[in-house]
């Protein structure tokens, strides 16, 4: 691997009822709560065009998960053979991003109330995404 280092740095944070680890389910379409994506002020402008009933990608770091595990059984069920983590969506990885597909149910100022959403209570938000519709061709 290279010696340079990348640097992310979040664009703002998940406000969640989601407390710990435990409380959340393994997707959001499993239980999860709606949460709010509070955006740094200074980078409100980007959500220009972002409008309630939108569906967009979520991009999260995973701020509480280990990146030295490599292989997992799927789900936490020992039943399953281990999978490496690169085939499954463990937020226990090298680099613990996130990926949550939502909807915009609300917006007011800097703030996005989306859902639903399986992080917890302030995970970093790295990036927001349009979800794009499938061509035709798909």
């Amino acid at each position: 691997m290279p010696d340079t280092d990348y640097l992310l740095a979040p664009i703002g944070f998940l406000r969640s009822s989601l407390k710990e680890r435990k409380e959340a389910p393994k997707q959001g379409g499993e239980g999860a709560p709606d949460a709010w994506v509070e955006i740094n002020m200074e980078l409100v402008e980007g959500l220009e065009g972002i409008e309630v009933g939108d569906n967009i990608i979520v991009i999260t770091w995973f701020h509480r998960s280990r990146r030295d595990i490599l292989q997992t059984h799927p789900r936490n069920d020992v039943h399953i053979p281990l999978a490496g983590v690169f085939a499954t969506r463990s937020p226990d990885r090298p680099n613990p991003l996130g990926l949550h597909r939502v909807t915009v149910l609300e917006i007011v100022g800097n703030r996005l109330k989306v859902g639903p959403i399986e992080a917890i209570d302030g995970t970093p938000i790295v990036d927001i995404k349009p979800v794009l519709p499938q061509s035709a061709d798909s």
